[in-house]
């Protein structure tokens, strides 16, 4: 049988990118996790995936959510991925957002952002996957390497790690 451990410890050898999604929940408040599970899934039609812990805070609302946003961090951004991670109840607090497809928040200043209408959800394990059709997305304008996230620690195209 393989441990939870073991497999956490195997998998952080798969450099993968950072991301945050939100959305609202059901009184319309703005709900946002940081993710590492964004994957592409079709080009036609514009299909993501991404998937979230049964175990968080937010699960309720993700699970229910008809739109979400994806948003692709810069390396520059660790401290709103940290921000983003935490259990807490008002993560936008002090942030300047836009409102998206769905009234979902969008956040400024990230690499990319895919606003989505939820088309699937899948049981996988202690996680939810969730299959959404992006309908809009929007490139940034500036220039900076992604947010990375490599054996458990921010990490930079460079190979240097980034404290986490």
């Amino acid at each position: 049988m393989i441990e939870a451990k073991e497999l956490r410890q195997a998998l952080s050898n798969f450099a993968t990118g950072i991301t945050i999604v939100t959305t609202q929940d059901d009184r319309q408040q703005p709900i946002g996790v940081t993710a590492s599970s964004f994957n592409s899934v079709s080009l036609t039609p514009p299909l993501v995936l991404w998937s979230i812990a049964k175990s968080a805070y937010s699960y309720a609302s993700f699970a229910q959510a008809e739109h979400f946003a994806v948003h692709v961090l810069g390396a520059d951004q660790a401290a709103l991925s940290d921000r983003f991670a935490r259990a807490s109840t008002d993560k936008f607090a002090g942030l300047d957002t836009a409102r998206g497809v769905g009234d979902v928040p969008l956040l400024h200043g990230c690499l990319a952002h895919f606003e989505c209408a939820t088309e699937h959800r899948y049981e996988g394990g202690d996680h939810m996957i969730i299959v959404g059709r992006v309908l809009k997305l929007s490139l940034a304008e500036r220039q900076c390497d992604p947010l990375l996230f490599f054996k458990g620690r921010y990490a930079t195209l460079d190979g240097s790690d980034q404290a986490a």
